[in-house]
């Protein structure tokens, strides 16, 4: 989303009202504004007005699934296909547990295995086709198997209505449990071996961990943690959290991909920003000095606990 934000209207603490970036294809004139408060979580202004990007519809679409025997297949199917540079417009991963999930809620009937999910976009049938063919070779070398094909609207919208309803159909697996999330993300050299090793932290965990994440970018929901409200089940999504969003940082990644910063990861911020911490909160001091704009959230205007997080 980021990247499709062209200008803003904002509000600022003081009451000023600012306009960031142009209708301009291009600028570097000042500041990067536009980005800066988009990425800030509303700790420096209130944004009351939106000038998106548009895209046109592409001319042929199609959209894919392929099951593999080991979630680190899937993945390495993934890496390839991003490094090869496919042009693939999505790519999801679900484990197991997130396929059966979604068959039992969206009444689908996909295997019960790790799965990638494609979207390819293209100027013609043809581009698009061969996308598609380009990456059924390439899941074919790590062992992927049942590569099928949607060309027709109504297939790709059960597709994908299936992907977006995992959400709900985790929430069916523990009825009364309440979601606990990670959305850490790596580069994608390291994403297999972040997601293997993630699963095995929460192979014995007391609640259900399905894995579902977003492949070309690395980003990976990893597990999404169904705990009930009992202080044992609390303390131990908290210590399984905290030791992936760790690994995540050793490999070079971040605590979170795109959820934000909120109140619940600022612990994490001065590992992974150093000194780059300081100067946010020097952004913050300079835009909202009496912290009215989100209080709490993220950073605060001014160095707290001795100078640390």
């Amino acid at each position: 989303m980021r990247e499709n934000v062209m200008g803003l209207t904002v509000v600022l603490a003081d009451g000023r009202i600012i306009k960031t970036g142009s209708l301009a294809r291009k600028s570097a004139a000042g500041y990067d504004l536009t980005h800066l408060f988009v990425g800030a979580e509303g700790t420096l202004g209130v944004i009351v007005d939106v000038t998106l990007r548009l895209h046109p519809q592409p001319e042929s679409v199609a959209a894919a699934s392929c099951t593999f025997e080991s979630i680190r297949d899937a993945v390495e199917t993934a890496i390839e296909t991003i490094q090869l540079g496919v042009g693939v417009a999505r790519m999801e991963l679900m484990d197991d547990a997130q396929v059966d999930a979604c068959n039992r809620y969206s009444k689908t009937t996909f295997p019960v295995a790790p799965t990638l999910f494609f979207e390819f976009h293209g100027d013609s049938e043809r581009s698009v086709n061969d996308q598609a063919e380009t990456v059924r070779k390439i899941a074919e070398e790590h062992h992927g198997r049942g590569f099928r094909s949607f060309t027709s609207p109504e297939e790709r919208e059960a597709l994908w209505k299936m992907r977006h309803e995992a959400y709900f159909a985790n929430v069916a697996i523990r009825r009364g449990g309440k979601m606990f999330t990670t959305d850490i993300c790596v580069p994608i050299s390291r994403l297999a071996d972040c997601i293997v090793e993630s699963k095995k932290d929460v192979a014995n965990a007391p609640f259900p961990a399905p894995v579902v994440g977003t492949s070309e970018t690395a980003i990976f929901t990893c597990p999404s943690f169904w705990i009930r409200e009992i202080p044992a089940e609390l303390a131990e999504a908290r210590r399984v959290e905290e030791k992936i969003i760790r690994r995540a940082l050793e490999m070079g990644g971040t605590c979170t991909g795109e959820h934000g910063i909120g109140t619940g990861r600022i612990q994490y911020l001065r590992e992974e920003h150093g000194a780059g911490l300081d100067a946010m909160r020097a952004i913050k001091q300079a835009f909202d000095p009496d912290n009215r704009m989100n209080p709490g959230k993220m950073v605060e205007p001014r160095l707290l606990f001795g100078g640390s997080v």
